[in-house]
């Protein structure tokens, strides 16, 4: 990998990385979705799939049949080569997701991504004694809510966007956030983005509509993308713009510096000779 920069990309999961919703996949993939369905209307979605995981145990799934048809997921090319050539050229890149670790990680690992990745925010996934699948809120909201009315209650995204913002404050370094994201979760941390950032939310779907409706709101430059070769293309053209941007910034504070040298040194003397070398004057013809 490249030298560090100062950006760091901030990816969402679901529709994003990979092209479909995981949740969705596992369900329908392994013959659940009539219940799923029928299910939908009486909770919220991470209590829904914590009731999946476990009908799909009652019903005789194992964690292997899950983890297959998790490496069957439809993700397209591009994303996979713009997250190895952000990463070459010294980005950091994060996820902040409503999957779970479960999900995320087995899928990343079977692409041959997971260690480009240097955080994963998302719901614990955790297999049991029993081999079933457990997911636990990211935000445990049956102690405490998190605060945010735009977010569901195991996930404000925004939160999450705002650590990692103060983290870099306390160290002391810049930094330029790409946030990439689909879904409607995804409006709350385009709102915590700063001047600097860049928002790139995923053409006609919820995040990109929410925006449209009051562009002003998102203080972050905004780039839309609507497939993996798009994000691929526009990404690395923000990236490059970063990098170029910084290396300008970069040589004006070295000219500053040294035009600082200058006026502190002033008038620069010829060395003076000492008088043991000197030439008496009528011996000089």
């Amino acid at each position: 990998m490249a030298k560090k920069n100062n950006i760091v990309i901030v990816f969402d999961f679901d529709k994003t990385i990979i092209d479909v919703d995981s949740d969705n996949w596992v369900v329908d993939e392994l013959g659940f979705t009539d219940l799923f369905n029928q299910l939908l209307p009486t909770m919220p979605w991470n209590s829904l799939m914590v009731r999946m995981m476990k009908e799909l145990h009652d019903h005789g799934k194992t964690i292997e049949e899950i983890k297959k048809v998790l490496t069957r997921i439809p993700i397209h090319p591009r994303v996979i080569l713009a997250i190895k050539a952000a990463h070459a050229l010294g980005c950091e890149l994060r996820i902040v997701s409503d999957a779970n670790t479960f999900f995320i990680e087995t899928i990343l690992e079977y692409l041959g991504i997971l260690e480009y990745f240097s955080e994963i925010n998302t719901n614990l996934g955790h297999v049991d004694e029993q081999g079933r699948l457990t997911i636990s809120p990211y935000h445990d909201f049956t102690k405490s809510s998190h605060g945010c009315s735009r977010c569901p209650p195991n996930m404000c995204k925004g939160l999450i966007i705002e650590r990692i913002q103060d983290s870099f404050t306390k160290e002391g370094n810049k930094m330029t956030m790409i946030y990439l994201g689909d879904g409607a979760n995804d409006y709350c941390p385009s709102l915590r983005l700063k001047a600097e950032d860049y928002m790139m939310p995923r053409k006609d779907f919820p995040v990109w509509d929410l925006i449209s409706q009051n562009p002003t709101l998102v203080k972050a430059t905004v780039r839309d993308w609507t497939d993996g070769e798009a994000m691929e293309r526009i990404l690395m053209g923000i990236i490059n713009e970063v990098i170029s941007s910084s290396n300008e910034e970069e040589e004006k504070e070295k000219m500053l510096i040294c035009d600082h040298c200058k006026i502190s040194v002033g008038i620069v003397h010829e060395p003076l000779v000492p008088l043991a070398l000197q030439v008496p004057l009528k011996l000089v013809k």
